[in-house]
């Protein structure tokens, strides 16, 4: 195979093939959109302070000239920086929405007992960064501002972290992720109660109307967007004309778009559809066709896919644009800095916010007793949690929605000096931890080594490939590829382990890895294809007996030489229905931090070194020890 070594017979157990992580999965797809907008956010605040600088006057027409909406009698006016605030942002919001119910249906949170600490941290994070505002600006009437220090961006706090964070910190990004999901959530909740106006009631049960009605067209199964977008509208001007912030619109809208992986019946109604337009070529056959393919995937998948990039890459840089100017002059910045509002800011993100979700997060693993721990070491939850003082996108928001004229002027300095602070502090922290030995470093970014749990994802018997008893002490999982020849030589090694061990059972999980392996993508999803027909162990012994014949035509030969019914197989194959499974394994082994195949997890614990059955057995042997011990 073309720039693949065969490993010799003679040439011990513990080779791997090196993983380049070149598969998009949901998880990555997300991290690599916002990380990759914060670019364009920068670059987007700079232009605003650069033009405020240069021409004050010509900034300040522009965003403040007034527009309306109007239809008949009734109609909308606000300035341009205003239509954005309130109109623009509210696609941001509904993307948020839409990320966080992903997290919570298919997400790290979808295991709930995994929201503890996150919650615990995001909201001590918020805490602690408020308590130092307000007794700096105790007494006085920027006190009530206290919501400008509570949220991260998380788009520049992920793209600070790719930058100066360690070069293998999927864990920690995913760790801080989830703080930052409950950290904006509950800043969308003080952004609606705390900073609305006057509100008046019979326009805010006129919008809570709309949100009845949005529940009741969904109960009802309608999938059509259209109908959506009109009361979604209809709610945003009823809480436009109630006084509470219209932005909230797109996060309850968002909450509301289930994510769930595709389900079989879905498919198999595609699979028909399409095969209906192949035999028939006409355009009503078409839209249906159209149509059921994009029903197979989730509503938010689908919204997520139309509207993030929108919103990261234009939305957020148009806000950065309009309210990120500010005119920085000497005496400007030395009367900031003698400021209450902009030290609250500086003060409480550079040092409340990281001190915030540190000590939350020690905390409750101290009172856990270590049942509840960071995913990560403690130096990656310091360095990471200086990357939360980076707060941008809500905190300009709010600041516009509690201050006017000169103290917004001045909340304005003191949250781009913070993320400055924030950002240049993080790399510091990040920088020391790199120069520790090789030994001392992983502990800080890993944890302690002998208490650590490796495997980013729990095995789960429901979805997970299973051999072996399902309640066995030992479980031991693989990270494979069927075209990798190391997973190949690995593969009598485990079944001689399991042969010896009654008591170990044994996960198989994806990772094909597709720059070296063209074909490992499409035998990873007929494993899948077989699964679905009860077969998977059966083809997954096939394929990794057979690795040089892993063609599409041997996939459907071994598919007929194991009983299957080779035309839903091949129909399985052409429709790519396994994608999805295999696309969750990959995010996990990145969750994970795996680095190539085959790498193994014995009771979640990642096994270094060989993989021979001496290595493999010892490992086993003492966590059954270990598994013991602790029941």
């Amino acid at each position: 195979m073309p720039g693949v070594t065969s490993p010799q017979p003679d040439v011990p157990l513990s080779a791997r093939t090196v993983w380049s992580r070149a598969v998009p999965t949901p998880l990555r797809e997300f991290v690599r959109t916002e990380t990759g907008s914060a670019v364009v956010v920068l670059v987007a605040a700079v232009a605003a302070l650069v033009w405020a600088n240069a021409d004050a006057t010509s900034y300040d027409m522009v965003w403040r000239s007034p527009m309306s909406i109007e239809i008949g009698a009734f109609g909308l006016t606000q300035d341009i920086r205003g239509w954005v605030n309130t109109g623009l942002m509210t696609f941001f919001f509904f993307v948020f929405g839409l990320e966080a119910r992903r997290e919570f249906d298919m997400g790290e949170l979808r295991d709930r007992r995994r929201l503890v600490l996150p919650l615990v941290a995001g909201l001590c994070g918020m805490a602690v960064p408020v308590g130092i505002y307000l007794v700096l600006n105790a007494g006085h009437s920027s006190a009530s501002g206290w919501g400008t220090v509570m949220s991260t961006d998380t788009a520049l706090a992920l793209g600070v972290l790719a930058v100066v964070g360690p070069r293998v910190q999927v864990r920690t990004r995913a760790f801080l992720l989830t703080v930052f999901v409950v950290d904006d959530i509950a800043s969308f909740v003080v952004i609606a109660v705390a900073y609305s106006e006057r509100i008046r009631v019979a326009a805010l049960l006129v919008a809570l109307g709309f949100f009845c009605m949005v529940l009741l067209v969904r109960a009802a199964g309608v999938h059509h967007g259209a109908v959506y977008l009109v009361l979604g509208v209809g709610m945003w001007v009823a809480l436009f004309e109630s006084g509470i912030e219209p932005v909230l619109t797109g996060l309850l809208m968002g909450m509301l778009a289930y994510a769930y992986p595709a389900s079989r019946s879905e498919l198999e109604r595609a699979t028909d559809l399409v095969r209906r337009f192949r035999e028939q070529p006409t355009p009503e056959l078409a839209r249906l066709a159209r149509l059921g393919v994009g029903s197979a995937i989730s509503p938010n998948e689908r919204l997520q896919l139309l509207y993030h990039p929108w919103t990261s890459y234009l939305i957020v840089p148009v806000f950065a644009l309009a309210n990120a100017g500010v005119v920085v002059t000497g005496d400007i910045l030395a009367d900031a800095f003698t400021s209450p509002i902009t030290l609250g800011i500086l003060i409480g993100y550079v040092v409340g916010k990281p001190v915030g979700i540190f000590a939350a997060t020690w905390l409750t693993t101290r009172l856990s007793r270590g049942r509840i721990r960071p995913p990560v070491g403690w130096a990656a939850v310091a360095g990471g949690g200086m990357t939360a003082g980076i707060g941008f996108t809500l905190s300009l928001l709010i600041a516009t929605l509690a201050f006017t004229g000169r103290q917004l002027e001045d909340a304005k300095i003191g949250i781009l000096c913070a993320a400055l602070c924030a950002a240049v502090l993080s790399g510091v922290v990040f920088r020391i931890i790199a120069s520790l030995p090789p030994h001392l470093r992983s502990r800080a970014l890993l944890g302690e080594t002998d208490a650590m749990i490796d495997l980013g994802v729990p095995v789960d018997p429901a979805r997970d490939h299973l051999r072996g008893p399902h309640d066995a002490p030992v479980t031991v999982v693989e990270y494979g590829d069927f075209e990798c020849p190391f997973c190949g030589r690995a593969e009598p090694v485990l079944r001689e382990l399991l042969a010896e061990s009654g008591d170990v059972r044994y996960v198989w999980r994806h990772l094909p890895l597709n720059d070296v392996h063209p074909r490992a993508q499409l035998a990873a999803e007929a494993a899948e294809a077989a699964d679905m027909q009860g077969a998977f162990w059966q083809m997954h012994d096939l394929l990794l007996d057979q690795q040089d014949d892993l063609k599409p035509s041997d996939l459907v030969h071994y598919a007929d030489a194991l009983g299957l019914d080779v035309h839903r197989f091949r129909e399985d194959l052409r429709s790519h229905r396994g994608a999805a499974r295999v696309a969750e394994d990959i995010d996990s082994a990145d969750l994970s931090e795996v680095s190539g195949t085959p790498t193994f997890f014995v009771n979640g614990q990642r096994h270094h070194g060989a993989y021979d059955i001496a290595a493999l057995s010892t490992a086993v042997r003492l966590a059954r020890i270990r598994a013991g011990i602790a029941s």
